[in-house]
C-alpha cells in the first residue's frame, strides 16, 4: 500500500471467487480493526437506518480516505481482475449505513441497472450470531438454503456480479451495522436515478420519525 492509501489492495486481490451458485468474492483484512475505528470516529452523522449517498454526506479524515479508496481506478481493475468483468468506464455510487432496522435485508435480487456490488464492513465486534450477517443464498425463498455467509466484522469484503439468480440477504437486525456499499452501474443516467432518489428517501424518514 502507499502512503496516501488507506485500504489493503493486496489483501483484496488475494480474496477467493467462487462461481457457483454465482460469481462472488470475499476477502478479509482489506481494513485492520484499528483503522476501522479511526473510519467509524470520522463517519458523518447518519442517525437514521438505511443507506445515504456518499454525495449527501460530510467527508473528514479516515472515512474520507476510504471512500477515496472506494473511487480509485484501482479497485475498479481489481474487482474486474477478479470477478470477470472490465469496469474501467463504469459509474460507481457510494451509499453508507450505520444503522439497521429490523425488515432490512430480505432475500432480494438487485435490479438489471446494478453490474457489481461490493460490500465493505467496518464493525469491531459482531455478538449477534448469524443475524445481519450477509448470506450467499441458493434461491430465493429460503434463508436456510445458503452457500455462504459474511459476518459484518472490520475488514471484510463481500462483492458480487449482478445476475438473474444472485439472491442474498441477512437475518434480521436492529442497531448499529457499519457498512460502506459501492455499486457499478450500467449509466450515469442510473447513477443520477439512485442518487436523486436515495436522498430523497432518507430525507423523507428522518421527516416522518421527526412528525412521529
Amino acid at each position: 500500500m502507499s502512503a496516501t492509501t488507506l485500504m489493503n489492495f493486496e489483501a483484496l486481490a488475494s480474496g477467493p471467487v467462487q462461481h457457483q451458485p454465482y460469481t462472488y468474492l470475499m476477502a478479509e483484512n482489506v481494513v485492520t480493526p484499528e483503522q476501522a475505528a479511526q473510519i467509524r470516529a470520522d463517519y458523518p452523522g447518519i442517525n437514521e437506518p438505511g443507506y445515504l449517498p456518499l454525495s449527501k454526506l460530510e467527508r473528514k479524515g479516515a472515512f474520507a480516505a476510504v471512500t477515496d479508496d472506494l473511487m480509485s481506478p484501482r479497485l475498479a481493475e481489481i474487482l474486474g481482475e477478479k470477478l470477470g468483468i472490465d469496469l474501467s468506464d463504469k459509474p460507481r455510487m457510494i451509499t453508507v449505513r450505520r444503522i439497521s432496522k429490523l425488515s432490512d435485508g430480505p432475500i432480494h435480487n438487485d435490479s438489471k441497472s446494478k453490474i457489481l456490488t461490493m460490500l465493505l464492513y467496518l464493525n469491531e465486534h459482531w455478538d449477534e450470531s448469524d443475524a445481519g450477517c450477509i448470506r450467499v443464498l441458493n434461491g430465493p425463498d429460503d434463508f436456510a438454503d445458503y452457500t455462504a455467509q459474511v459476518p459484518p466484522l472490520a475488514g471484510q469484503v463481500f462483492a458480487f456480479l449482478r445476475s438473474d439468480n444472485s439472491w442474498h440477504g441477512h437475518l434480521p437486525f436492529e442497531g448499529e451495522r457499519y457498512v460502506i456499499q459501492v455499486t457499478f452501474l450500467t449509466s450515469q443516467d442510473e447513477l443520477d436515478r439512485k442518487e436523486n432518489r436515495g436522498g430523497l428517501q432518507y430525507f423523507l424518514k428522518k421527516l416522518l420519525r421527526q412528525r412521529n
